[in-house]
């Protein structure tokens, strides 16, 4: 089930968590107006299908972009059906740092979470 906020269907969530990292990375880049994050799905893994993630202020008319804690959350046209309904958070836990998907598309998921099949 897609989540929305405000009445706007979300492709990715992100939690606050997720949105501060992002701003510290966009921050480090030199990037400081409209803050986003680039989610995109790209064959590869050893599941078949990797997350591709980059921070940018760069959009175009096709792409997906919805605002969520101060910070653009950017999908373009191929990889917005892999991603409705995903949420994103940052993990700096005892199994490493990094973002974590929980993708309801998933139907199969490495070990190591870096890739997924549907």
């Amino acid at each position: 089930m897609p989540i929305t906020q405000n009445g706007v269907e979300l492709t990715v969530a992100i939690s606050e968590k997720a949105a501060d990292k992002i701003k510290y990375f966009a921050e480090k880049d030199g990037i400081e107006e409209n803050v986003g994050l680039r989610v995109a799905v790209k064959g590869g893994g050893c599941s078949g299908l990797t997350y591709d993630l980059k921070i940018t202020n760069q959009f175009t008319d096709t792409d997906k972009v919805v605002e969520q804690h101060g910070v653009k959350v950017i999908v373009d046209k191929k990889s917005y059906i892999y991603l409705v309904g995903t949420e994103l958070d940052f993990s700096d836990g005892l199994n490493g740092k990094g973002f974590v998907f929980e993708n309801p598309n998933a139907k199969k998921a490495c070990g190591c979470g870096t890739s997924f099949s549907v």
